[in-house]
């Protein structure tokens, strides 16, 4: 079974973050950010399962103050998916790590 443990902690880290981050910073770009990560890790997700590019479902906008959670869940469910493909590989959790890893910087900037 593949190891996620980096991209869980990576994801936790950030959702963390996000949480305790002030209104503020949330509307100057870091919730926006995070949900485009979340809607990104959710894709990623999806297509492990086999989802058609064409029926991916989009993470929904459900506002600045929910967004940890969001990449919280998004993170989770690739985590999953990562675990349950037999195509994945370490070099994808590596991949995922370094989205959430950048998209914090750009967020928390």
């Amino acid at each position: 079974m593949l190891d996620t443990s980096p991209l869980n902690a990576a994801v936790e880290r950030f959702a963390d973050r996000l949480r305790a981050a002030p209104q503020s910073r949330l509307q100057r770009g870091a919730a926006a950010e995070a949900l485009a990560l979340a809607r990104e890790l959710s894709a990623r997700a999806q297509g492990l399962e086999g989802v058609p590019a064409g029926e991916l479902r989009e993470m929904p906008d459900a506002g600045i103050f929910v967004v940890g959670d969001q990449v919280q869940v998004a993170g989770q469910d690739l985590a999953e998916a990562l675990r349950n493909a037999g195509t994945a590989s370490p070099g994808m959790v590596d991949e995922a790590v370094v989205l959430v890893e950048q998209a914090e910087i750009r967020a928390m900037r």
